[in-house]
């Protein structure tokens, strides 16, 4: 959200894998874009709404996976959308869709970086917190510690 809560100047969306690096989309919509949204989708709320509206959406998808959908499909121009549908036992009802592009290789790369270094800085966090553990064992039942490294070495050993 670019701009105040009341009064955004933008309302930008990143979707992104776990599982691929490379899959990075992004919807941009200001509030020209919106109108032609809320004109070719019969929409009935103001784009200062347009962002709760989406919380709400994908919030009732996680909470309530049996009756609200999100489905993204993916041209193979690039283009993609993302589909809110609400199934009503007998109907499935289309209620928003959001168009997006699939971001630039700048941002992709950007955005593989601050997951690296996140990831990089979780392992120093762990790795310190080992070392702890480690120096607290070797103070309160040293024999315990070297029987843990000697397990340490012989599964190293193994796996080669």
């Amino acid at each position: 959200l670019q701009g105040k809560d009341s009064s955004p100047e933008s309302v930008k969306i990143e979707l992104s894998s776990e599982c691929d690096l490379f899959f990075h989309f992004t919807h941009v919509v200001d509030e020209v874009g919106f109108r032609i949204m809320q004109q070719q989708q019969k929409l009935m709320i103001d784009f200062v709404e347009y962002p709760k509206v989406l919380i709400r959406m994908l919030n009732n998808c996680i909470k309530e996976p049996h009756s609200h959908l999100a489905v993204f499909v993916i041209q193979r121009s690039g283009h993609s959308r993302l589909d809110f549908i609400k199934n009503m036992e007998y109907k499935f009802v289309e209620l928003l869709t959001c168009n997006f592009v699939r971001s630039s290789d700048a941002l992709v790369k950007q955005h593989i970086a601050y997951r690296y270094n996140a990831v990089k800085s979780r392992l120093a966090l762990m790795q310190a917190r080992l070392s702890d553990v480690n120096a607290l064992v070797k103070i309160k039942n040293p024999s315990l510690l070297l029987q843990i490294n000697r397990d340490q070495e012989k599964a190293k050993l193994k796996s080669k």
